[in-house]
């Protein structure tokens, strides 16, 4: 990973004390090179860290002197060998050719068309000389970042936040309107604008849009799509559809192996993350390297209290694939010491923003600070798989033969599923019709939600008119799962908050993250494919299941009954803690800043909620995750101060 920042003055030379702090800011993080290029009213400046076996030799800001432009990149090419040919470039080259390299050559032939031809995990910002215009860009699922500030006669770019400061003009001045979105979505996204920030004078690029800044002005585009206009895919048989998912998971996963450093990968006990562990040993095994994997293990002193058909300690299912797939370098991880509360300050300093993914922030950095410390480069998930590669509701998709009046392979369906989860027809029949004919309420907002923000913000800010119409918890509306996959892949705040926790903390601890169920490859193909594919004779996630035969143990891939959940021990860990925490909302409570933001009644009602001390249980209660959301949110505040 690279993080890369610049500026350009339109009418002056670009302050070398500005240029100077930007990087200095950026010293915070680990890297293997730092350098820049400076050039009377651009400047550009790369603060690397090597993953794949090319970016050794680069060199980067690096240009085409012929051209005139120059570029720095964050960037990992997955279609290097598609771009090579297209390009028609000399095969005696190509092995040593950079990232950043290829795309300087796939603009000056395509210009800003080209990041429609990059497959990868990207952002980037390249100076054209002749045309005296700077072009960057940020991949279509934003696994990369890309902040920016406009000021009269002058726009910079960053990875991160904080270097942009040090541009004059640039002032840390809370943007109420994100704040205020931040505090009033229940749910774990961030906010629903794309571009803004928590910051007044800084924005970022979205996902899959691209910007030119030329002649003072800032023109922002978005150049693609990864869910939009996918034709549907007609296949002869049901092992036609299997193979062509291989082929086209193979691909993906191979090309996201590409690193002179070690592979690892996070292991759960499902289905998504096991495919990319199997579907990655083999190329590495004959590469005569061996996967590193890691998996998040509750405490021994944690009693299980998640309800049947759910599990919170799911090491026997991880053991199964650890043992399946062979060759493997394994970890479970419990971090006996570590806990959700006494993470905030060190979160807060890396994230730049306030968070909601508290209940499991701390075994996502563990993981990375273990990977990190094993050498390991590029470490796998499969993040984004629920919607692409294990995608197929079984319970919407009989709502919608129901709705369709298909009954003969409904009933069909319903014995077949009933028989493979145990449940009668008389059982499932009535949960089906509530899916397909659901009750509209006329309540907007069910009273029921506590909400963080404080009512005189969200009046001011006119917060809940703008999330109005948006899917984001304040509403009793239930999206089906094939409203919620297209969403997942077409909605920018979605990407966008993925994209913002994985940059930020793989660029602290020099591992780079990569989620090949995100692939546009991937997720192309798998739109692409019938729902018939998806469930199929009582079997939900049905490509999957059969796709991954031999490559997944049955314990794993016919495994319809017990799902594993994260973060039910959150609790568990902070109860020692509690009586700070206590303290820590009651000065919450009494301080006037706070008050301005936070709706310090409804944290009071939450506190009695909760009562003197709250229960394992209680890790998915709103009341609790209010309360800690509320503490995060305080920090920041303060921060500011």
């Amino acid at each position: 990973m690279t993080a890369i920042a610049g500026i350009v003055a339109d009418n002056e030379p670009v302050s070398s004390e500005a240029a100077e702090k930007m990087m200095e800011a950026l010293g915070r993080y680990p890297s293997d090179q730092v350098r820049t290029w400076h050039n009377g009213s651009v400047f550009l400046g790369c603060h690397a860290q090597w993953f794949t076996p090319e970016s050794v030799q680069d060199r980067q800001p690096c240009g085409n002197r012929r051209h005139g432009a120059v570029i720095t990149a964050d960037a990992i090419i997955d279609n290097r060998e598609e771009l090579f040919n297209r390009l028609r470039i000399e095969h005696a080259l190509r092995k040593r050719m950079t990232d950043s390299e290829l795309i300087l050559e796939s603009y000056l032939q395509w210009g800003e068309e080209a990041p429609k031809s990059i497959i990868g995990d990207f952002a980037f910002v390249l100076w054209d000389g002749r045309r005296r215009r700077l072009f960057g860009a940020r991949d279509l699922a934003g696994s990369r970042t890309l902040y920016y500030a406009h000021r009269p006669g002058r726009f910079a770019f960053c990875t991160v936040m904080n270097p942009l400061f040090a541009v004059p003009g640039v002032r840390r001045e809370r943007n109420e309107a994100w704040l205020a979105e931040f505090l009033a979505i229940p749910i774990v996204l961030d906010t629903i604008d794309v571009r803004s920030t928590v910051y007044r004078d800084i924005e970022q690029l979205p996902p899959a849009h691209s910007f030119v800044y030329e002649n003072g002005r800032l023109k922002i585009d978005r150049y693609g799509t990864l869910a939009a206009d996918v034709p549907k895919l007609k296949l002869k048989s049901n092992g036609d559809y299997e193979e062509a998912f291989r082929e086209v998971f193979r691909e993906a996963v191979t090309s996201k192996l590409r690193t002179h450093r070690k592979v690892g990968a996070s292991l759960s006990g499902g289905l998504d993350s096991g495919a990319v562990v199997s579907f990655a040993a083999g190329p590495l095994r004959r590469e005569g390297k061996t996967l590193h994997t890691y998996s998040f293990v509750p405490r021994p002193d944690f009693a299980d209290w998640t309800p049947n058909g759910m599990t919170a300690d799911e090491r026997p299912y991880i053991q199964s694939v650890v043992d399946h797939v062979g060759h493997l370098t394994h970890a479970n991880m419990d971090f006996p010491d570590r806990n959700p509360y006494e993470e905030i300050d060190d979160l807060l300093e890396w994230m730049e923003t306030p968070y909601k993914f508290f209940e499991n922030s701390y075994w996502f950095k563990g993981i990375l600070e273990q990977a990190g410390k094993h050498d390991v480069g590029i470490l796998l998930n499969g993040g984004n798989g629920n919607y692409s590669i294990s995608w197929g509701p079984a319970l919407d998709y009989y709502a919608r033969l129901l709705r369709r009046l298909r009954w003969v392979r409904l009933h069909r369906e319903l014995r077949q599923y009933g028989r493979r989860m145990r449940l009668g027809r008389s059982i499932l029949l009535p949960h089906i019709a509530k899916l397909a004919f659901p009750f509209r309420s006329s309540q907007p907002m069910p009273n029921d939600i506590p909400l963080l923000i404080h009512p005189e913000l969200a009046e001011r800010t006119g917060v809940f008119e703008r999330l109005k119409g948006h899917d984001v918890g304040l509403s009793d509306l239930r999206m089906d799962d094939f409203d919620a996959r297209t969403d997942q892949f077409d909605n920018l705040s979605i990407l966008n908050h993925q994209g913002t926790s994985s940059t930020k903390l793989s660029l602290r601890y020099a591992v780079r993250e990569r989620d090949p169920t995100v692939d546009p490859r991937v997720v192309r193909f798998c739109l692409s494919v019938p729902v018939e594919q998806y469930v199929q004779n009582g079997m939900d996630r049905a490509l999957v299941r059969r796709a991954t035969e031999h490559y997944l143990p049955d314990k794993i891939r016919l495994n319809q009954r017990v799902r594993g959940v994260q973060g039910a021990d959150w609790i568990h860990r902070v109860i020692p803690l509690w009586g700070r925490i206590a303290e820590e909302l009651d000065r919450l409570c009494r301080d006037p800043q706070a008050g301005h933001y936070l709706n310090v009644k409804q944290i009071r009602a939450s506190m009695a909620a909760i009562g003197d001390l709250p229960r394992p249980e209680q890790a998915y209660d709103r009341h609790a995750r209010l309360l800690m959301q509320s503490l995060i949110a305080y920090r920041f505040i303060r921060q500011g101060s």
